[in-house]
């Protein structure tokens, strides 16, 4: 009886190890939109595409989102993976088997600001970018995220790219 047991629990184990991998994969599908419609964003990890536009992302890399439209402020937003509740989830139900496929491939990550969705500042005005969330209203300027997050991200795209040190770019 005991010998069942334990096979039982094995089992469910190795069933549920690596659970985000199954259910999410390494990828997510990521959105991209501006306000006005048109901007132009170039991703540090190579992507570029014109706003509002979807693509595939690695859910475990940080990235700087570059975006530019004639007659507003260029801005960047650093976008940061984080880790998501499947991780727990796994540790709970599947031990560290699933805790560790998943943390190696990322598929426990969720990319934020998800989705990228961001109001652009007419030239010359000094108002600054803003970050909106998926029904358009206004969480946070890019600055204030960016501020945020610029620390953990520099980690792994380079202080540089972060706005750390030397001239990043623009805020």
């Amino acid at each position: 009886m005991k010998i069942a047991h334990i096979a039982a629990i094995a089992a469910l184990g190795f069933a549920v190890s690596g659970c985000a991998t199954v259910m999410n994969g390494p990828n997510v599908k990521y959105q991209a939109q501006s306000e006005p419609k048109g901007a132009k964003v170039v991703f540090s990890n190579g992507s570029t595409c014109t706003m509002p536009c979807k693509m595939q992302m690695r859910r475990k890399e940080d990235t700087r989102a570059d975006i530019t439209l004639d007659g507003y402020d260029p801005t960047y937003v650093l976008v940061q993976s984080k880790l998501g509740g499947a991780s727990f989830g796994n540790i709970l139900l599947g031990g560290g088997v699933g805790a560790v496929v998943d943390g190696a491939n990322g598929a426990s990550n969720r990319l934020s600001p998800s989705p990228l969705s961001v109001q652009l500042a007419p030239a010359g005005t000094g108002k600054g970018a803003q970050l909106l969330d998926a029904k358009g209203k206004v969480v946070m300027s890019v600055k204030e995220h960016n501020d945020k997050v610029r620390t953990d991200v520099a980690k792994t795209i380079g202080a540089k790219l972060a706005g750390l040190e030397g001239d990043a770019g623009l805020q």
